[in-house]
C-alpha cells in the first residue's frame, strides 16, 4: 500500500521498527500533496523546511534511542481554524490575512508534545459557518470522490487531504455536523467528543486569542481507521490550563467486553429530518451486519420531539455563533426578532436566537438538560444509537451568498439547505459523543457515514463499535484515483 494510505497507527508501527524513517515520509506526504492537491485545494499552508528540520531530528532520536511519545515523528496537517505557532489562523476571513498564531492550540500542543510534526493546515468555509469550504482568502475545496461536489465543512479540507491521502491524521472542530460531515461526504472517520473533553483554546472562531470557551463546539480527530480516532482521541483529551491544577481525564473503556453484548439503538430515518433512500438503506445494511454477528440490533430512539430539539439547539446555536457579530448587525437582527413572532423560518429562529436575553437562554439550557436526562435514561437501555448524519450524500457546490435561499434534493424533493443540520444538531446541542464511519456508497459512487453516537463520556464505547463494524463490513476505502 502506498505510504500516504496507511493509517496512522500502521504508520507509528513503521516508524518505531524503522521501515520507513520521519522525513522519507515527510517527504512522500509532501510529493503526494505536490500532485494530489491542486484539484482539490484542502491542504492550504505549508511548513515545509520547519517540519523536514522537525522530521531529521525524530529520526535522530530515534536512532538515539529516545522517544517524544505515542506520535514520535508522523506528519500530520490541522484545521486552519487552529494556531500553529508561526502560521496565519485565518478561519477564511480576509480580515485575519495577518493574524500570525504566537502559540499553538491547546490541542495542537498536545500533538506536538506527543511527537507530532504538523507540515500544513488545511481549508474551512468563512469562520468555519457553512457545509461547504470556501473562502476568499484560500479559494474553494473540491471532493477528491467527485470535484463539482464540495467536501462538506467546516473540516472541509480536512477530509478532503484524508481522502486523498495527504495526511494520515487531521485536527477537526464541530459545532454544527463540522467534523461529521465532512467525514460523511469523503467517506473517512471523525469523532466528535463528548462536550467539553478537549479545550478550544486557539481556535477561531472565536476571536483570535480568545479563552472562551464556546457552546456546543467541540474538537476531535479525523482519520482513516476507528484505531487512529482512539488513539488521538487519548492525546488530545484533557484539561485546559484552568482545570489542569484538579482534574484528569480517565475516560472509561468500552460498555462491552464481548462485543456480542452490545445493545444497538437504529434510527435510519424520521419524519422530523427525511433522508435520502439510498442513505437509509446503507444504514440498515450496517445495523444488520452487527446482527448478524450477534449484537441485539432494534428499531429505537430516545422520547424526545426531535424536531423540538433541534429548534432549541438552532437558537442556542445562533446565540453562540452571533457573539462576535457587529452592533449594526446586532441591531438588525433585534427588528428581525421581534417582527418574526413566533415564526420558526430559519431566518426568524436564527434572529430570535441570536438576540435573545441571557435569562431566555438559561431557559433554553434548562431545556437542554432535560433533553440530555432523557438521553441518559435511553442509554441505560442501549449502548449506542446509529443515526445519519445528514439527508444528502455529497453535493455539487452551491455558493449562493445567501445560505437560508438554497435547497438540496431529498428522494427527488427540495429541501432548505440548513436541514442539512439537523440530524447532527439534535446529538451535538446534548453533548454526547460520535464517531462517523463510511458504511459504503451511492450508486452514484459517493460516500455515506453514519452517527455512532454514545453516551456522555464513553466516547470509547462509541469508538469499539466503530471498530468493530470495520471488521464486519470493511472501512475507508481510496477515492478512484489516488491509490499511486
Amino acid at each position: 500500500m502506498d505510504l500516504g494510505y496507511r493509517t496512522a497507527t500502521a504508520l507509528l508501527s513503521d516508524l518505531e521498527a524503522r521501515r520507513v524513517g520521519s522525513l522519507e515520509l515527510l517527504d512522500h506526504l509532501l510529493a503526494r500533496t505536490d500532485r494530489h492537491n491542486p484539484p482539490l485545494n484542502a491542504v492550504v499552508v505549508r511548513d515545509t523546511e520547519q517540519a523536514r528540520e522537525r522530521a531529521r531530528q525524530a529520526d535522530d532520536a530515534r536512532r538515539r534511542g529516545q522517544s517524544w511519545g505515542p506520535l514520535h515523528g508522523l506528519p500530520m496537517t490541522v484545521k486552519e481554524c487552529f494556531d500553529v505557532a508561526g502560521l496565519p489562523t485565518t478561519a477564511g476571513s480576509p480580515g485575519l490575512k495577518a493574524n500570525a498564531a504566537q502559540r499553538h492550540a491547546d490541542a495542537v500542543q498536545r500533538l506536538v508534545d506527543a511527537g507530532a510534526i504538523i507540515f500544513g493546515k488545511t481549508n474551512v468555509p468563512l469562520f468555519a459557518g457553512d457545509l461547504q469550504t470556501y473562502n476568499e482568502v484560500y479559494g474553494t475545496t473540491n471532493n477528491p470522490w467527485n470535484t463539482a461536489c464540495g467536501p462538506g465543512g467546516s473540516s472541509g479540507g480536512s477530509a478532503a487531504a484524508l481522502a486523498a491521502g495527504l495526511t494520515p491524521l487531521e485536527l477537526g472542530s464541530d459545532i454544527g455536523g463540522s467534523i461529521r460531515n465532512p467525514a460523511h461526504f469523503c467517506g473517512v472517520y471523525g469523532h466528535k467528543p463528548s462536550y467539553g473533553l478537549v479545550s478550544m483554546r486557539g481556535h477561531v472562531p472565536g476571536p483570535p486569542n480568545s479563552l472562551l470557551q464556546v457552546d456546543i463546539a467541540v474538537v476531535g480527530p479525523m482519520a482513516r481507521s476507528a484505531d487512529d480516532l482512539d488513539l488521538a482521541l487519548s492525546i488530545v483529551a484533557g484539561p485546559d490550563e484552568f482545570n489542569a491544577p484538579a482534574w484528569r481525564v480517565d475516560l472509561p473503556p468500552p460498555r462491552q467486553v464481548r462485543r456480542q453484548d452490545y445493545r444497538i439503538a437504529v434510527c435510519a430515518d424520521d419524519p422530523f429530518c427525511p433522508v435520502d433512500n439510498e442513505i437509509t438503506d446503507l444504514i440498515r445494511a450496517a445495523a444488520q451486519a452487527l446482527s448478524k454477528a450477534g449484537a441485539k440490533v432494534a428499531d429505537a430512539k430516545p422520547a424526545l420531539d426531535f424536531g423540538q430539539s433541534f429548534r432549541t439547539y438552532y437558537q442556542m446555536l445562533a446565540a453562540t455563533m452571533s457573539a462576535d457579530f457587529p452592533e449594526p448587525v446586532m441591531q438588525g437582527l433585534e427588528a428581525k426578532a421581534v417582527a418574526a413572532g413566533d415564526s420558526t423560518a430559519y431566518r426568524d429562529l436564527f434572529a430570535r436566537g441570536a438576540t435573545m436575553r441571557h435569562a431566555t437562554y438559561i431557559k433554553a439550557s434548562a431545556v437542554r438538560q432535560k433533553e440530555r436526562a432523557i438521553w441518559g435514561t435511553f442509554f441505560r437501555d442501549w449502548d449506542v444509537f446509529l443515526c445519519p448524519v445528514l439527508m444528502t450524500a455529497a453535493f455539487p457546490h452551491d455558493h449562493a451568498p445567501d445560505m437560508l435561499s438554497r435547497r438540496l434534493t431529498v428522494n427527488g424533493q427540495a429541501r432548505p439547505y440548513v436541514d442539512a443540520m439537523r440530524w447532527a444538531g439534535l446529538i451535538g446541542n446534548v453533548r454526547l459523543p460520535v464517531a462517523t464511519v463510511p458504511v459504503g456508497r451511492t450508486k452514484a459512487g459517493l460516500p455515506v457515514g453514519m452517527q455512532i453516537v454514545g453516551p456522555y463520556l464513553e466516547d470509547r464505547t462509541a469508538i469499539d463499535v466503530a471498530k468493530w463494524l470495520a471488521d464486519l463490513i470493511g472501512g475507508f476505502t481510496p477515492p478512484p484515483g489516488y491509490g499511486d
